[in-house]
This record gives structure tokens, C-alpha cells and sequence, in this order.
């Protein structure tokens, strides 16, 4: 006998929002199957607003309760079962963003969570990444996104250490990332990661999951930092149009790549890592992962 529920997670990011629709499959004495039934991105770029303005633009405010009010009509044709949106660094940021969030609500009825970076990687932290840490290794997990990265070390299977950094793709587009950040950053993974002699990183985040689909690599395989290396040498020999004509990019993907890949060869350099693995998980996962665990306590007390 088999159950399939339906669950979905809003994840509006500084340089996109997602709507990711997941079917569980319940069985009697096995685990849960989780399977991903549709995935919407819309690159509603809110990090260029408000990492330049501290405000979201009244033509973003438009575009975000269009795209709630979409969403919500897709979860009701889907027959979701329970959603949640999450907001993170740039709503976060915004003067306005609590009063976004407050029309949005009134408008679609979508309640958005506005979380900051500990609260993210908590979430992401809920998604099968344990399942993919083997326990007698060392991990650097490294989630990058438009306004921040969240960066997690992980050895023997437990968290040693996290910690969130304004160092996101849309900073850097804008030149707002200042040198003191990257030496911040490069001091906290040197530091927490000295007593390690051979750390792997784990990679999270839209960008990385496009690199590693380009490698043609199978899925569990990790890219090695060579290969990370000259792509990253690769993309920046291109300009911003044929990254799209020649490597067949969206315009929202093709100059947020760059500083990505940057971001995670700067971490396997003050690692020492070789390999990055890649297990295309995030932000959204993690929400569908803890709706699914609340709902199942719910009617345990029930």
C-alpha cells in the first residue's frame, strides 16, 4: 500500500525565485520516496534593487505578486498538500521588505518568511546531505547564492562549524563585495579547517549545479578542481553574449556563472580540496524536507 503527498517551497533568492513541487511516496516499513515533480524559476534579480538602493523597485514589487499569485495558482493545480516561502538576503536587506512581504499576503495569500543566514543553512542542513557525508570524512559544504554564502564544515558526520558571509554572486556583479569581506572569508575556512589535512567541498546552488551539467559527469561523480580551473578560465574568455550564444546560458545565468565559480575555487584553494561534489540540493529541499517532518509530528499527536 502506497501514499503520495504533495509539498512546496518558495525560495526568493537575490537573483531568482523558485517554486519547487515535490511528491513523497509513502510506503509501508521503507523509507519515503522523494521525488521532484516541477521545478519554476522566474529571475527576478531583488539583489540588484536592494544591494544598490536598500529598496525593491515598484517594478519588482509588481513582478513578485505576479509570480506569488502564479505559484499559487500552479500549488492549487498540483493539489499541494502545505507550502512554504522563504526569503533570504536580499528581502532581508530591503527597507521595504517587510512591507513587501505584507501586500504579498494580502494579494495572493502567500505568507513569506523572511530568514537570515543561520536559519538557512539550519534549513538546507534538513535535506539528505547527511545521507551523502560519509563519516569518517571531512566536508566543506559551500551554498552560494546572490547575497550571501553560507559556508558549513562538517567531519565525522557532525556539523563542526557554520557561518553565513555577504559574499553572493549579485554583490560582486555590482562591485560591493570589498576586500575585506574575501579576507574575512579566507581567514574563518584557513582557521576552521587547519586540524583537516583532506577536505572534499560539497557545492550547492544553481550555478554549480549548470557546471557540473556541462561536465557531462555522472551523477555522485565530483569535478575535480582542474576541471573547475579552466572552466572558470573558460567563461571568463567569453564574453557576457556568447556565454549565451556559445554555452548556450540564460541571460540571468551567464554573468552570475563567473563570480560563482570563483567563490568555489577560492574555497577548495584555502581548503586544499581536489574534488567538489555536487548533489543539486538547497534552499528549497531543505523547506520541503522539514514541512514534510512537521507534518508527520502533527499526526503522530493527532
Amino acid at each position: 500500500m502506497i501514499n503520495q503527498r504533495k509539498f512546496a517551497a518558495i525560495d526568493i533568492g537575490s537573483n531568482a525565485v523558485r517554486l519547487l513541487i515535490m511528491t513523497i511516496t509513502e510506503q509501508e516499513h521503507r523509507e519515503p520516496i522523494f521525488k521532484k515533480t516541477s521545478l519554476v524559476r522566474v529571475p527576478i534579480r531583488l539583489g540588484a534593487d536592494v544591494f544598490l538602493t536598500k529598496n525593491i523597485s515598484e517594478e519588482n514589487i509588481k513582478r513578485m505578486v505576479d509570480t506569488m499569485q502564479a505559484f499559487k495558482l500552479l500549488m492549487q493545480s498540483h493539489k499541494i498538500e502545505k507550502f512554504k516561502a522563504c526569503a533570504t538576503s536580499a528581502m532581508r536587506e530591503s527597507e521595504n521588505g517587510e512591507e513587501v512581504a505584507q501586500l504579498i499576503l494580502e494579494k495572493t495569500g502567500v505568507e513569506i518568511n523572511i530568514i537570515d543566514g543561520s536559519d538557512e543553512a539550519a534549513i538546507i542542513a534538513a535535506t539528505d546531505l547527511h545521507a551523502l557525508i560519509q563519516t569518517d570524512k571531512t566536508y566543506l559544504y559551500v551554498d552560494v547564492g546572490g547575497g550571501s554564502t553560507e559556508f558549513t564544515l562538517y567531519s565525522k558526520g557532525k556539523t563542526v562549524a557554520s557561518r553565513s558571509f555577504k559574499l553572493g554572486t549579485v554583490r560582486l556583479l555590482e562591485n560591493m563585495v570589498s576586500q575585506e569581506v574575501w579576507d574575512e572569508v579566507e581567514e574563518w575556512i584557513k582557521k576552521i579547517t587547519r586540524n583537516y589535512t583532506k577536505i572534499d567541498l560539497i557545492g550547492s546552488g544553481g550555478n554549480i549545479n549548470n557546471i557540473f551539467k556541462s561536465s557531462g559527469k555522472a551523477n555522485g561523480k565530483p569535478l575535480s578542481f582542474l576541471y573547475l580551473s579552466s572552466y572558470y578560465q573558460l567563461l571568463q574568455s567569453f564574453t557576457y553574449e556568447e556565454r549565451i550564444t556559445e554555452l548556450n546560458l540564460n541571460q540571468d545565468r551567464a554573468d552570475v556563472i563567473v563570480p560563482a565559480a570563483k567563490i568555489y575555487l577560492s574555497a577548495m584553494k584555502w581548503t586544499r580540496a581536489r574534488r567538489i561534489y555536487v548533489p543539486k540540493i538547497g534552499l528549497s529541499d531543505g523547506i520541503i524536507k522539514s514541512l514534510y517532518q512537521e507534518a508527520l509530528e502533527e499526526a503522530n499527536r493527532a
